[in-house]
């Protein structure tokens, strides 16, 4: 993103980029995705969550500490092109732009689905239109202000995950009347009902809960003290990793495992049983704000990768050609165009094939955060404590990304993430025989 007012940039404090990365990151893919990963991989799937945690902190920590010695405004992509060359840089730029223009359509499949719990007439594609509407103008307010914006949406998400960690707490220790058994799992077998294939398959649902963290290495340049970053994530990624494994485990404390189903969100089914009327309306108005705000955080991100790749020349200049707007003009435009196709194969495409698509861009997520750990790795000077830490955060994405092997519809999915890559790769392949021309007549 381009800011107008030099006087905008470089005033966040530390604890506002861990929110702003909280608002990014919570979303449809832990209120809603993690049913998928219980059905794969039962209880174990709290594990699951504590491992991807675990590799997202790893992650970040590794785009942190190139963020604090060397502030870049193209962040990853501009430490892939340092560590490895322009054709890294050009690569990642346009794998991540792709991913989220995909995963967009899904947000806002989501989100309109969501809506229709409150109005089930209106149709799909006018609630779609309308929020991407919202989240235009959100995005032209400036990274001052959507800052703030995403600031006041982590806190709701926030509330509404520790609301039912509280109630749901209150009914597994006995507080409240109305549990007859709680399904702890007393082996091995009950912990991992579908076995080890099972868990391995569930991988990559946790891994999607844990999505937008790149953001926050985009967002990191706006930083008062640079340094602070690696602070920042550490308390963000803490922070979910414990919220999100509290909550998952006592819905699985509350429910059979095998209840759960991927049309609602596991929480809305942990309280189904229960007397509380007012729960599910709370709920949904958390999954829209979820939704909505990780759907802004694409948005800020596509525009700003776009923005960096033109002005490194790895997209057309005009692109990069600031105006009155937060956003270049050019750029808004490819943007818009990318939403409007992205709805409309949302809609249009039947359902697996569309599931299939977004599967695919979540998967090239993880490859850019496989690059973002092998960066760092080239270009930080580590001692063997921090090299161990690299090795272990590429093991534990390589459990994820080959997890999807295991599953059907995964399968699929890894297959269409790894086309569009080899097609980028292509495209890269023959930018770099005209840059080394363009080298050689320099």
């Amino acid at each position: 993103m381009v800011e107008s007012k030099k006087e905008e940039k470089k005033n966040m404090k530390w604890w506002q980029l861990s929110l702003f990365g909280v608002g990014c990151t919570i979303g449809t893919g832990f209120f809603l995705g993690s049913s998928i990963g219980i059905g794969q991989g039962g209880p174990s799937i709290v594990i699951a969550f504590v491992l991807a945690g675990i590799a997202t902190y790893i992650v970040f920590d590794s785009l942190a500490k190139l963020t604090a010695s060397h502030p870049e405004k193209g962040a990853f992509r501009t430490y892939a092109k340092q560590a490895y060359g322009r054709w890294a840089g050009f690569s990642i730029g346009w794998m991540y732009w792709f991913a989220e223009i995909l995963i967009m359509g899904s947000q806002l499949t989501a989100l309109s689905i969501f809506s229709r719990f409150w109005f089930p007439n209106i149709p799909l594609w006018l609630f779609a239109i309308g929020y991407a509407i919202l989240g235009l103008f959100v995005l032209l307010v400036g990274a001052k202000k959507l800052t703030s914006i995403e600031n006041i949406f982590a806190v709701i998400k926030l509330a509404a995950i520790i609301m039912f960690i509280v109630i749901a707490g209150a009914f597994v220790f006995g507080l409240f009347d109305g549990v007859e058994k709680l399904h702890i799992p007393s082996s091995m077998g009950e912990l991992f009902p579908t076995g080890f294939t099972g868990f391995w398959a569930s991988l990559i649902f946790a891994f999607y809960a844990f999505g937008g963290i790149e953001v926050m290495g985009l967002m990191a340049v706006e930083l008062k003290q640079p340094k602070e970053a690696p602070k920042s994530g550490k308390v963000m990624i803490l922070s979910l990793v414990t919220i999100y494994t509290i909550a998952l485990a006592l819905a699985l404390l509350l429910v059979p495992w095998d209840v759960f189903n991927t049309d609602e969100s596991p929480f809305i089914v942990a309280l189904a049983d229960f007397d509380l009327g007012f729960v599910p309306h709370i709920f949904n108005g958390a999954l829209i704000v979820a939704g909505f705000s990780t759907m802004v955080g694409s948005f800020y991100g596509v525009t700003t990768i776009l923005v960096s790749l033109a002005q490194d020349e790895d997209a057309p200049s005009f692109f990069a050609k600031e105006g009155k707007l937060a956003v270049p003009v050019p750029t808004l435009g490819l943007l818009i165009i990318g939403i409007a196709g992205s709805i409309v194969m949302s809609l249009v495409l039947p359902e697996k094939i569309y599931t299939y698509v977004t599967t695919g861009a979540g998967l090239m997520l993880l490859y850019n955060w496989l690059f973002i750990i092998l960066s760092a790795r080239k270009l930080q000077k580590e001692k063997i404590k921090g090299r161990i830490k690299y090795y272990v955060g590429i093991i534990f994405l390589l459990a994820g990304i080959s997890g999807t092997l295991i599953d059907k519809t995964n399968r699929t999915g890894l297959f269409i993430s790894l086309g569009i890559v080899g097609l980028i790769g292509i495209f890269a392949f023959f930018m770099n025989k005209r840059w080394k021309k363009e080298a050689k007549g320099h």
